[in-house]
């Protein structure tokens, strides 16, 4: 049953795909029109101005003999293309209810971009933003409207959301690949991707009144992490002149994968649908495909060291201050994961937390619950929160900081996103909603209710942060709400623009290179800057990750 559903899905998101391909001489205006290396654009304008970019091709369609293949250049076009709907998503399943999608169904043509500007010229030379959607390399899409770019596009900024391969199609790796590949390398796709959208924003981000040398990259979650991992690549690291970090690195408590490793995983993956050669797998339709990575047990496709995009791990490329040597702003959320992820279904008390401690830690349990202490179930539960969070989320992204605050020759800003969301909407009462979008998925009223949140859950700073609470009728926002919002609107904008977060009528945000006393900035409705408090909690999980 469930097969057919996901079958039945695929078939209803694919059908309009080959209607958002289409390229259709224009009969309006110029005044939406830019010429870029490609071919003629036209788009649209919204009521505040800002001209609009929709389905914009960076890279060839990686369908056929490009499965599986570094993205290929666009073919050039003559006649004037419509750029005002969004191109299809990467393929991908219905996996998160917090994704709500403007986009025109899911395809393998998937490699398009989003442009937001304010300029009527190409003369303005304004800074660009170019951000990377979550969706833990598995789904997520540049039409989301938490990313939508007006909001900064307002502030004087040209805001590109990108689309990238995902799942098994952005990330499988194979012996035959390797082996066709000129670089010898295989997996990745994703990431090359994302690269070969910050060339075509090199480029031809100057037709759309941007400026090429000031090109800041952001994503939160797999975004974050795909901003870790730009600014590692030697593809990349030159094509960027600052990053935005929310929650997420590469430079994490869990080993990278080998190519070794991921070939094998391909390789299995490919028996497992009877496609024992590269060819076969090539041939089986793009749904067969990610049905099967659908399936209880089935392979997980992520980045992989793999000698190409990345020489050495993301650690050691940091470590050796081999990454871009650009400004950074980062940080996470005060409850990236719940207590649950520690305790499983164990009421939080201080004894059933020293009884989770003790089977993942063993002999270094003791050390652990010295600092995440409990004396109580309060404490307990915010324990086990925080223990989920950093095992998580956090502590990559502390590691990232902390490294490119040594290694990276320029500032490091660092922050915790602290502001809790607010009530649903009352027509938004009896319904559960995802993580941080518009989609709401009916429960069973008798079904047992997930803890309330402690802090800000992950990726529940995206609106905030981007200008887009509007876009989200499941909260009822408040003042403060967008109090918040403001405040971090204009962090995020003076820093793309300088380099630094700071700015008339802010909280200063002092820097925080790798010192003993570090100053993280908390974000929420009183925002302020205070010592680091966790550092301990960090070396120590990494001490027992390295045992």
């Amino acid at each position: 049953m469930k097969t057919l559903l996901i079958v039945s899905f695929l078939a209803l998101q694919l059908a309009p795909v080959a209607m958002a391909q289409t390229s259709k001489p224009a009969a309006s205006t110029t005044a939406n029109r830019v010429q870029t290396a490609n071919g003629p654009l036209e788009g649209t304008s919204a009521a505040s101005g800002i001209r609009m970019f929709k389905g914009v091709p960076y890279a060839a369609p990686p369908v056929g003999d490009l499965r599986w293949k570094a993205p290929q250049p666009v073919k050039n076009w003559t006649d004037v293309r419509q750029a005002k709907d969004f191109g299809p998503r990467a393929m991908q399943l219905p996996l998160f209810g917090d994704m709500n999608f403007r986009s025109n169904g899911v395809s393998e043509d998937c490699l398009y971009l989003n442009v937001w500007t304010p300029a009527k010229t190409g003369k303005e030379r304004l800074p660009v933003l170019v951000y990377f959607y979550g969706g833990g390399f598995v789904a997520g899409d540049g039409s989301e409207p938490r990313y939508d770019g007006e909001a900064m596009a307002r502030r004087g900024i040209v805001a590109v959301t990108v689309n990238y391969r995902l799942g098994v199609f952005g990330f499988m790796a194979h012996p035959e690949l390797t082996k066709e590949s000129p670089q010898h390398a295989s997996g990745n796709y994703g990431l090359l991707d994302q690269s070969a959208a910050l060339r075509w924003v090199q480029q031809n981000i100057a037709a759309f009144g941007g400026d090429p040398k000031k090109v800041t990259i952001g994503g939160e979650s797999a975004g974050s992490f795909s901003v870790s991992a730009q600014m590692a690549s030697p593809l990349s690291k030159g094509l960027i002149a600052g990053a935005i970090g929310e929650s997420g690195s590469l430079l994490s408590l869990q080993p990278p994968t080998t190519l070794v490793q991921a070939e094998q995983n391909g390789v299995a993956f490919g028996t497992a649908l009877g496609a024992t050669s590269l060819a076969a797998l090539r041939a089986l339709p793009a749904t067969q495909l990610l049905e099967a990575t659908g399936k209880p047990g089935a392979t997980r496709f992520s980045t992989i060291v793999d000698g190409y995009f990345f020489p050495s791990s993301p650690t050691e490329i940091f470590t050796s201050g081999q990454q871009a040597h650009v400004p950074l702003l980062v940080g996470w959320n005060s409850q990236e994961m719940n207590a649950g992820a520690v305790l499983g279904k164990e009421k939080p008390t201080p004894e059933t937390f020293a009884q989770a401690v003790q089977k993942l830690y063993g002999d270094r349990s003791n050390e652990v619950l010295k600092v995440y202490a409990a004396t109580n179930e309060t404490e307990a539960e915010q324990a086990a929160t925080d223990l989920a969070s950093d095992r998580f989320i956090a502590y990559g992204t502390w590691k990232w900081a902390e490294v490119h605050g040594k290694t990276g020759g320029k500032q490091v800003y660092r922050y915790l996103y602290a502001r809790p969301r607010p009530a649903m909407t009352p027509e938004m009462g009896n319904a559960t909603a995802g993580l941080a979008g518009g989609v709401v998925k009916q429960t069973d009223p008798n079904a047992p209710k997930a803890p309330p949140a402690r802090g800000a859950v992950h990726s529940a700073e995206i609106e905030y942060a981007l200008g887009n609470l509007a876009t989200n009728k499941v909260y009822a926002w408040t003042p403060d709400d967008y109090k918040v919002s403001e405040t971090m609107q204009k962090y995020f904008a003076n820093f793309i623009k300088t380099g630094n977060p700071n700015g008339t009528g802010l909280p200063q945000w002092p820097a925080a290179n790798g010192s003993n006393a570090v100053q993280v900035m908390y974000l929420d409705v009183t925002t302020r800057a205070e010592p680091e408090k966790n550092r301990a909690r960090y070396l120590l999980l990494e001490q027992t990750a390295a045992k």
